[in-house]
């Protein structure tokens, strides 16, 4: 397990090896590099949603300068973005504008955007080359690392999709200096995950110091993301498609990642997609402590610590009562399932995830009854 203590990051390239290796890069200033990483192709499309349009139109101007061809693609913001029409739309402007095979697509965005132009690449030609501009913290740590795409669909979030490697990622801290606060602290849920289910050093610096573990201009947060990343690629590397129930070293494979997303997708259904992922998937992973402590398999003290480091970041650890029979359809048809029996990623102690497949139908009623109010 890593060791505790943390060191400045000054352009860390992380490397990860799946169907496509590729190098997931955390700095400052990070945008010279886009033209190499997309060396080969002649017309590029940028996926921005509509706030970020300036940043769009300077990497247009940038792309020109190096000779690309380049046209913007400008998508609804979050979870709104991800829908069959808008994955339409995106198609036929890739149509109107030429790309080939060799031509490349940038994702410029949170995590809803890389998830959209990664499943648009994916989709167009039956695969074209990806790179991926997280600028938010989520998707910097999550969800444009690991090649995982996906739309939403009535039925629940993220069940159309694929696994495709970006051909990069350029994570660039200085565009966490302009994220509205509540947007940093939500990505942190994905930060401290990575704590609960292997690099418990992650916790014992947000909780030894929680106001420097979320300053993007600091040190620490950005050694937060480069920790978090490099355990994700390690994850990934070891089991690319979440085929493996158990990686090559006994440890869980990549359903680890899931720790929490079980119930947050469900929560996330229930509103809407108006409660931020990180929010719900914060009072996942509280619910999956509670139902592991009322199975004996973890600890009151763990679950103390988990309600602690989340309430410390300002992150929920409650979800209204009187909800359960709807959420409990909605983890019914989480892709998790298998058949009728629901899976959770659940703790025998910090850092010790295991896979507990269908638990009693009452502890379940139990946890969410134990994280209600």
């Amino acid at each position: 397990m890593p060791s505790s203590g943390w060191c400045a990051v000054v352009d860390t390239r992380i490397h990860v090896s799946a169907e496509r290796d590729y190098d997931v890069v955390i700095g400052r200033g990070l945008l010279s590099s886009l033209p190499d990483m997309l060396r080969g192709s002649q017309r590029v499309a940028v996926i921005h949603p509509g706030t970020l349009l300036v940043s769009a139109e300077a990497i247009r101007q940038d792309l020109s300068d190096s000779g690309f061809e380049v046209t913007l693609i400008e998508v609804p913001d979050a979870e709104d973005a991800k829908t069959s029409d808008v994955a339409a739309f995106c198609w036929s402007v890739l149509g109107t504008a030429g790309l080939t095979r060799s031509d490349s697509i940038v994702g410029l965005g949170g995590g809803a955007t890389t998830d959209l132009a990664g499943f648009v690449a994916a989709t167009w030609l039956r695969g074209i080359r990806v790179v991926h501009i997280p600028t938010t913290l989520l998707a910097m740590v999550d969800a444009a690392v690991g090649g995982k795409t996906g739309i939403n669909t009535a039925a629940g979030k993220n069940l159309v999709g694929s696994f495709w490697s970006p051909g990069g990622v350029l994570c660039d801290i200085n565009s966490l200096e302009t994220l509205p606060r509540n947007d940093l602290l939500a990505g942190m849920a994905e930060v401290v995950k990575i704590g609960f289910v292997r690099d418990t050093s992650i916790l014992d610096d947000v909780e030894r110091d929680a106001a420097a573990a979320t300053d993007p201009a600091g040190d620490l947060l950005p050694d937060l993301i480069r920790r978090a990343v490099q355990v994700k690629a390690d994850v990934v590397s070891r089991d690319f498609r979440e085929v493996s129930a158990t990686a090559g070293d006994g440890s869980i494979g990549r359903e680890v990642l899931n720790y929490g997303h079980t119930f947050g997708h469900a929560v996330e259904r229930r509103e809407k997609y108006r409660w931020r992922h990180g929010a719900a998937v914060a009072v996942g992973m509280m619910f999956v402590a509670e139902l592991a402590a009322l199975g004996g398999r973890l600890p009151e003290s763990d679950v103390d610590r988990h309600r602690s480091v989340l309430d410390g970041l300002g992150l929920p650890t409650t979800y209204s009562a009187g909800h359960w029979d709807e959420l409990l359809a909605a983890m019914a048809v989480d892709k998790k399932a298998r058949g009728s029996l629901l899976r959770f990623v659940v703790l025998q102690g910090i850092g010790n995830p295991v896979i507990w497949e269908g638990p009693d139908p009452a502890l379940l009623a139990a946890a969410y009854a134990s994280i209600s109010r």
